[in-house]
């Protein structure tokens, strides 16, 4: 039910932006229990002047490593269990690929699930 949007400074090697794609993928399975292959991931690479944010919001420095995840994921989670996910994801993504806690921007966007269609012009959770 995810599609995960990564955005980020180009330059990133392809295992690099596996492991990235892998360790969300992964924590999406093991904290919201998201179904074994349901893995939608869209990079979006942009040049210095088309990724544009603050060095610092909220006591949290971010430098040219930062990593925006937006996910599209369907409601009905705890709070907790929503912390728990981006704890995850930051604990991934700096053991491989090394990104810094710092830099992991994560913004989930919840829909209902008649919002979803895989294919075939099927709202298939419906």
């Amino acid at each position: 039910m995810p599609l995960v949007r990564v955005s980020l400074l180009k330059g990133r090697s392809a295992d690099a932006k596996q492991a990235i794609a892998n360790g969300v993928y992964d924590a999406l399975r093991e904290v919201f229990s998201v179904p074994e292959d349901d893995k939608f991931v869209v990079f979006h690479e942009h040049d210095a002047d088309g990724f544009i944010f603050e060095p610092s919001y909220l006591g949290v420095a971010h430098d040219d490593g930062l990593v925006i995840l937006q996910i599209a994921i369907s409601d009905g989670r705890t709070v907790e269990l929503k912390q728990a996910f981006y704890r995850s994801v930051v604990e991934r993504l700096q053991a491989n690929p090394g990104v810094e806690p710092r830099n992991v921007f994560i913004n989930l966007i919840e829909v209902r699930k008649e919002n979803w269609s895989f294919g075939d012009g099927v709202a298939q959770y419906v």
